[in-house]
């Protein structure tokens, strides 16, 4: 039974992938639960699963056998229609790549969610750019990507994965992409809107400055949850990085 509180819940996860004629296990039994506005940061070597385990808490791809709760809700239930439903209003996307649609503004990129939601475009366009003035980038809103710096363009595909009030923002790789400073900005924001706003944070990185912001951190290794550990239990240092990651 789940302990109040949890946002996310994933019992015996599993997930295999062809490649040729074998089944590569990825997955092999995951068992997690997350709560309510934390920041949690899903952190293991390349290959480990943790994109993958990333992927299914989104409902970006369905596991081989095993479950994934929302709020309770197993995803694998639902239709195509009431995933997207809630892949839009409840959880928000941020990506390594960015992913912003190069020929929009950074108000129109940030209104899009909205749109696909049902919100009017009156509506749409304040919130935008309350949105883009929340991560700092209010007087940019009608600048293209290509006007923008990395750092800029990743700071629009926060304010965009908040356009809908999500329970939940999923962070793949949030800093991979952008030089140390600037990647220290991203996550401090994130840390804050995830404490002023209550959204939960789940990163999956390779970036040890997430340990700094971090509720908790989830070691991923060989396809299997290998610790769990609180940010009060977290001791690690440079020497041991190498290891780790």
């Amino acid at each position: 039974m789940t302990e109040p509180g949890n946002i996310v819940r994933v019992s015996k996860l599993t997930k295999n992938f062809k490649m040729g004629k074998m089944d590569v296990e990825v997955l092999k039994g995951i068992d997690l639960e997350i709560v309510k506005g934390q920041y949690i940061s899903i952190m293991g070597p390349s290959g480990s699963g943790k994109s993958t385990l990333f992927n299914m808490i989104g409902g970006l791809d369905k596991p081989t056998s095993g479950k994934v709760y929302i709020d309770e809700v197993d995803i694998s239930q639902l239709d195509a229609y009431e995933l997207a439903w809630l892949r839009c209003r409840k959880i928000g996307y941020i990506f390594q790549t960015f992913n912003i649609i190069q020929v929009m503004t950074a108000l129109e990129n940030v209104t899009l969610p909205m749109v696909f939601a049902g919100m009017n475009n009156d509506d749409a366009v304040q919130k935008g750019i309350e949105l883009l003035d929340v991560v700092g980038l209010g007087d940019r809103f009608q600048h293209k990507p290509f006007e923008l710096s990395g750092g800029q363009q990743q700071r629009v595909a926060v304010a965009r994965a908040l356009a809908n009030d999500p329970a939940i923002i999923l962070a793949d790789e949030p800093t991979g992409n952008l030089d140390l400073t600037t990647g220290e900005e991203i996550i401090k924001l994130l840390k804050r809107l995830s404490l002023e706003r209550g959204v939960t944070i789940i990163s999956a990185t390779h970036d040890f400055k997430m340990l700094n912001v971090s509720d908790q951190v989830v070691w991923i290794r060989d396809g299997r949850v290998d610790k769990i550990e609180d940010r009060n239990e977290l001791s690690i240092s440079v020497g041991q990085i190498d290891d780790r990651g």
